[in-house]
């Protein structure tokens, strides 16, 4: 199935959709703010999701949350590098979570293996020349301006048309600026400049997005649109962040079945059971296939036999 999901150039093949936790190294993150602020704790709970599934731990200093101001460079250093050179030196697959260029590269000289960078390398010029100079796989996601404000952005006519077009322009403009195509991994950004309606359309419609022909990172995580649909109904109130890990394994089940490359969340287990009940499946469908397939030769062959 990796030929669905495809390969990363400089990361591990997982032969199925692989799961990448979240550290928010932060105090103001909108499902865990503060929980991981210390590095220690932070380090601790990478190693956790590990254990609990986890290929990939993404750390990240600085909340993307709808509103949330941005912190300065010192400070976001001074939150990620040694949480990403801890869990590096235990042997985590790391990716790091930032919008400077500074960040990633310090960061990826502490360890990291992989740049995710929510702006796909629009808010910071210099992003761009360092993944390509460093040769990391890249996460390229579709953006349309900082927190602060991009819930006024949230405007389309066709909104998978548009964060496909305009996924693809970002994907060029790393290519043009050096990054190997082979390395670049896309994310239709669910919940940032989105509405509810927005998020379930780009998930009900992955395969226009896969259609880019690079591998594809989801991020539903315990999002605004989840909070939505459990609550069922116009007005009503939608159930806190920390109740939406059914809703996101349930996400995580559905676009590891439609072929994406890896699911970020918060609560790693029950994602991680969901890919590999996926992947269950799909090998039983291949399976089945073959079966038939050898039971329909063989049915012909005994009927040619028998004239």
């Amino acid at each position: 199935m990796s030929t669905l999901r495809g390969r990363v150039a400089g990361l591990p093949d997982w032969d199925r959709c692989a799961v990448m936790g979240v550290v928010n190294v932060t105090p103001d993150s909108f499902s865990d703010g503060g929980e991981w602020f210390d590095t220690e704790l932070a380090v601790k709970h990478g190693l956790d999701l590990v254990a609990q599934g986890a290929d990939i731990v993404d750390v990240g200093g600085e909340s993307t949350r709808p509103g949330a101001a941005r912190v300065d460079e010192a400070e976001e250093l001074r939150r990620v590098v040694p949480v990403v050179r801890e869990l590096a030196s235990a042997g985590v697959v790391v990716s790091v979570d930032t919008m400077r260029a500074a960040v990633a590269e310090q960061a990826v000289e502490a360890g990291a293996w992989l740049v995710n960078d929510v702006s796909g390398g629009l808010a910071d010029p210099a992003m761009v020349p360092v993944v390509a100079a460093h040769h990391v796989p890249f996460v390229v996601m579709h953006w349309r301006g900082q927190s602060i404000d991009m819930n006024n952005r949230a405007v389309y006519a066709d909104v998978v048309g548009e964060v496909v077009d305009e996924l693809a322009a970002s994907v060029e403009r790393a290519v043009a600026g050096g990054v190997d195509p082979e390395r670049i991994v896309i994310d239709p950004g669910l919940g940032f400049a989105k509405e509810a309606g927005h998020d379930l359309a780009l998930v009900a419609q992955l395969n226009r997005l896969r259609a880019l022909g690079r591998p594809l990172l989801v991020a539903a995580s315990r999002k605004r649109f989840l909070g939505r649909v459990l609550a069922g109904g116009e007005g009503a109130a939608p159930p806190p962040a920390r109740e939406r890990d059914a809703a996101t394994a349930a996400v995580s089940a559905i676009v590891a079945r439609e072929g994406a490359w890896a699911v970020r969340v918060h609560e790693v287990r029950a994602s991680a059971d969901a890919v590999r009940v996926a992947r269950a499946v799909e090998g039983a469908v291949a399976g089945s296939a073959g079966a038939s397939g050898a039971g329909r030769v063989s049915g012909t062959a005994t009927t040619t036999g028998t004239k």
